[in-house]
């Protein structure tokens, strides 16, 4: 958002954060925090926050906080699954913002090495659903770290990366969660039992039908712009202003304009799936050495770097492709040269690029 000049604000809603990387519009540690409650309360950890979040709820200025706020607000939270699943501090914190005219969208964020296991993907969509149930507003949940995937085992997934994150025929998961079963060694009466549960709760999820998932490399600009889209077109602001046209080419100016912006192909809330799986998983290497290059001419375009001749660019260019290349004595360097000579005696340049002067009689 900074980036792109976006205004927003982000402050940290989680009472056991003590090494903030950016700078809060607000910070809950000043009402309360972790240490103090485990310390007073004799708590341990998880339940330190618990504790810490219902103090928050039940005390903490938030509407004040807010006033002094840009249009968009990112609330950093606790990552504790409890508060997604079950707790109801941070439902009640969201309906406070809900009253006040905010519009919600969560942001579920899981590592996508929970892909490399079939067990950890299937608890994990478990997760999802679970908190989908229990917090009321738009979710999107997002598979972070798309860069490391491939160092992590993310080249031997069993299928394309889009049957991760569509979550269609989850079925075809069932022989992979049975071979990881076997695996340990389980007998056969325990594994009948696991196939059997593993079967419920892949029917379980393929009911509820509301899972999907987006994807992240957070250094990858267009990863990150096709994140901010889809969330954007979660709480609708996408849609401002958006109009569609009927036959004629007029513009509609009602609710089935919104409609069909949002069920167009050009809305660009999302990069192709084939593609993020090219990038960070099949082609990684290749990926990263030419992002390497963009990056590098944008610096020297910037000044950042020092400017290369054309030759010289040339030249290694060749030199990288094991290809020929015109030294700089050859007849062809030494052609272009007196070339270029003559056009700047013909522009009435003298030898050192200058103007010439000739005085008249």
């Amino acid at each position: 958002m900074t980036a792109i000049a976006r205004p927003c604000s982000v402050a940290n809603l989680d009472p056991a954060n003590d090494n903030v990387p950016y700078e809060p519009a607000f910070d809950v540690r000043d009402l309360v925090s972790v240490e103090e409650v485990m310390e007073r309360e004799e708590l341990g950890p998880n339940g330190g926050v618990l504790w810490a979040m219902e103090e928050v709820q039940a005390n903490f200025e938030l509407e004040q906080r807010l006033s002094d706020c840009e249009e968009t607000v990112v609330l950093d939270p606790p990552g504790q699954p409890e508060l997604m699943q079950h707790h109801t501090a941070l439902p009640r914190i969201l309906h406070r913002l809900e009253k006040l005219g905010y519009r919600i969208v969560v942001v579920q964020l899981l590592d996508s090495v929970v892909l490399t296991r079939p067990s950890l993907y299937l608890s994990s969509l478990l997760l999802c659903v679970r908190g989908m149930l229990h917090l009321p507003y738009p979710i999107v949940n997002v598979l972070t770290k798309m860069d490391n995937l491939a160092t992590l085992g993310g080249a031997d997934l069993p299928f394309n990366l889009d049957f991760y994150t569509e979550v269609q025929d989850l079925d075809r998961l069932l022989p992979a969660l049975a071979l990881e079963q076997s695996s340990s060694g389980a007998d056969t009466e325990a594994s009948r039992r696991w196939e059997r549960l593993n079967a419920a709760l892949i029917e379980l999820v393929s009911d509820f039908g509301l899972v999907g998932f987006e994807t992240l490399a957070v250094e990858d600009r267009q990863s990150m712009a096709g994140l901010l889209q889809a969330i954007d077109r979660a709480s609708g602001y996408v849609f401002l202003g958006a109009r569609a046209t009927d036959e004629s080419g007029r513009t509609v100016e009602d609710e089935a304009s919104v409609w069909a912006q949002a069920m167009s192909e050009q809305w660009g809330g999302k990069m192709d799936v084939r593609d993020v799986q090219e990038r960070w998983i099949d082609r990684k290497e290749e990926g990263d050495e030419l992002e390497r290059k963009q990056w590098e001419d944008e610096a020297r375009l910037a000044g950042a770097l020092p400017e290369q001749s054309a030759a010289k660019v040339v030249r290694k260019h060749a030199e990288e492709r094991g290809a020929e290349f015109v030294e700089e004595g050859d007849d062809l360097v030494e052609e272009q040269r007196r070339w270029g000579e003559l056009r700047a005696k013909g522009r009435g340049e003298d030898e050192s690029g200058g103007p010439k002067v000739v005085r008249k009689g």
